[in-house]
This record gives structure tokens, C-alpha cells and sequence, in this order.
């Protein structure tokens, strides 16, 4: 079985997936991808060789030959394609994160069971293959009984002030990856403490945001966890994980251009890591997408469901709220809101 997509949104993530659909997925065809900015759904087009683009979004749903829709448009509009989409019968696929507001999402969510179609979220770094490897470690008790997690997230450098405004902040923009990652990892978390500043641009806490923090967390199964995140790292993209268990540890670090280290009699060195997400986690994005092709041709659940992309956006409330308070915040509060 072929699965026919279209593509919603051709910024940069629309265009990751237009590359990974057009090169890297089998049994998928993708017919179309639409942008309110005509040029944007044009240039796609024409660059990975899809055969339709369009300025309206909304002319997707209609078209018979998809049997999916790949929503990769600006966070604003994703619970209303979402819906729109389970109204029309199709699949979805939608970048994280899925709303900024829980009531939209379970609004969302509604909608797709009542449908009867299935809803996969972007949280792509649970398909890198290290951190598939660290959670195969967890399972397997290779380092005995999981007690410590720690998680460094560090940008090269912080995205432009008008994007900042509109992203939902650090916490939802950035760490919801963290966030997830901690769920994909080792379970539920019960309760944050969150601390952050303004160290890398004034511009950015001028907007409202914070570019540094960490955050800690209680896991349901007792581990304590930590996250790190800074807008901007000097020396390239830095992903980092650890898990230390009664019996060891198991960590992945960064990757690098190459393997090669060099030693003379001054240094031990070798070259900085990839510079960017899509450098670093482009294996990702494309097993993600054969992913959820995959789980719609055989009629099996998605790997990532709409549950899971709620848990991220309760864990950065109760991340804001521990910021905002200066207090260790229980997730159950912001869920009883």
C-alpha cells in the first residue's frame, strides 16, 4: 500500500519532511504541500519535485488521494487543521507542540477519536538511535535500577526576537523536547522545579522569555531528574543524556562530523559537534515519518499518540508556573485547572 500526504506548512520543518517524504520513506507519496505564502509552497514544490502546491491550506482535506496530512504550519493553527483534518476522515501527522492550551488540545484530541483516524506527534528524538539504545539500556536493567537523569539541551545560537514572541518561550518551544524525552525514557513525572534567566540576549527577556535554565524533576517511579537548556552554546548544538543506575550508567553524547581525534604534543583535540537539529537528528526525522507511515498502511497505532503530546505541554505549565512562584510545582495541579 502507497500513502498518499500532503504537506501543511513549508517553513523550515515543512521542508525536512518534504525531503525525508520525497527520499527517504517508503510507501509514501507525497502529492501536495500548501502555505499561506505562496512562494514558500511553490519553492518546496519545485525543490523535492512534488507535484501540486497550493496557498490554501484548507484545500487538503478535500482532495481524495490523501489518505494523511503532515501539519507542519505555526503552532496558532494546529489544533484547527487537526480538526478539520479528523473531520474529512484523514490521518494526521502534526508538529510538536500540539497547542500552548490544554483545553485546545484535548478539544483536538476529541475530535480525532471521534473520527476514528490516528494522530502522531513530531517528537522526533525518540527515533534517534542513541536514544532508542539509552532506553534499551533502561529496559533490559543493564544498569540496574534507574536512579539519576540528566539532559543538556544547548543551541548554537538563539532563533530571531519575533519568532521568540510567538513560540510559547523556552519552556514550550525548546524544552518540550526534554520534556518528552524524560516521559519516553523513564515514565511519568509528578512534580518540577524550574529556574531560569535572561544570559545570553537582554532582547530576550525583553520579549518575555528566558534564554538559561534547569529544571527539576520527580519521576512517579522515584528517579530525580534534571534538565538544562541554553539559547546559545559557542561551540555548536549540544545533546546530552545520562542515566546512572544502581549497577552503572549509560550516556549519549554528540556527534561530530567525524570520528577522528587528533593529539600533538600541545592538545588532545577534535572537531565541534554538528551544528544544528537538522544536522544532528535528520536520521530522525525520517524514522519518525516511516514511523507513522508504516503504523496507517498496516493499521496499527502510531508510536507517538496525542497523549503524548499532551504530557509535554502539562510538564512546561507546571515549569512556567515553578518559575513564576519560585516553588516545586505538582503536575496535578495544572491538570486540575
Amino acid at each position: 500500500m502507497t500513502l498518499g500526504l500532503g504537506i501543511i506548512g513549508a517553513g523550515r520543518i515543512g521542508r525536512v519532511h518534504a525531503d525525508t517524504l520525497t527520499t527517504r520513506v517508503p510507501g509514501a507519496k507525497l502529492h501536495i504541500i500548501a502555505d499561506i505564502h505562496a512562494p514558500s509552497a511553490k519553492a518546496a514544490a519545485d525543490d523535492y519535485g512534488i507535484p501540486a502546491h497550493s496557498d490554501d491550506p484548507a484545500a487538503l482535506f478535500d482532495l481524495p488521494e490523501l489518505d494523511a496530512i503532515v501539519i507542519c504550519s505555526s503552532t496558532d493553527t494546529h489544533t484547527r487543521f487537526i480538526k478539520m483534518a479528523a473531520q474529512a476522515g484523514k490521518h494526521i501527522f502534526c508538529e510538536k507542540p500540539i497547542d500552548h492550551d490544554l483545553a485546545e488540545i484535548d478539544a483536538a484530541l476529541a475530535a480525532v477519536d471521534a473520527a476514528g483516524v490516528q494522530l502522531q506527534v513530531g517528537f522526533n528524538r525518540r527515533f534517534d538511535a542513541n536514544h532508542i539504545r539509552l532506553k534499551q539500556a533502561i529496559e533490559t536493567g543493564e544498569i540496574g535500577a534507574p536512579q539519576l537523569l540528566h539532559i543538556i539541551s544547548r543551541d548554537p545560537a538563539p532563533p530571531p526576537i519575533d519568532y521568540i514572541e510567538v513560540s510559547g518561550g523556552m519552556m514550550m518551544d525548546m524544552m518540550i523536547h526534554d520534556f518528552d524525552m524524560c516521559r519516553f525514557l523513564l515514565g511519568e513525572v509528578v512534580e518540577v522545579f524550574a529556574m531560569g534567566a535572561c544570559m545570553v540576549d537582554p532582547a530576550i527577556g525583553a520579549a518575555g522569555d528566558i534564554d538559561t535554565a534547569k529544571v527539576m524533576l520527580r519521576f512517579e517511579n522515584g528517579v530525580i531528574g534534571s534538565i538544562e537548556n541554553s539559547r546559545q552554546a559557542v561551540y555548536g548544538y549540544d545533546q546530552r543524556v545520562e542515566v546512572f543506575g544502581s549497577q552503572g550508567a549509560a550516556s549519549s553524547g554528540n556527534r561530530h562530523a567525524n570520528a577522528v581525534t587528533l593529539s600533538d604534543g600541545q592538545s588532545v583535540r577534535r572537531d565541534l559537534p554538528l551544528n544544528f537539529f537538522m544536522d544532528r537528528y535528520m536520521d530522525s526525522y525520517a524514522a519518525e515519518m516511516a514511523a507513522f507511515v508504516q503504523a496507517i498502511a498496516t493499521d496499527q497505532p502510531v508510536p507517538v499518540n496525542g497523549q503524548d503530546g499532551r504530557a509535554p505541554v502539562l510538564m512546561a505549565k507546571a515549569g512556567l508556573r515553578s518559575l513564576r512562584e519560585n516553588r516545586l510545582v505538582r503536575l496535578d495541579e495544572i491538570d486540575g485547572d
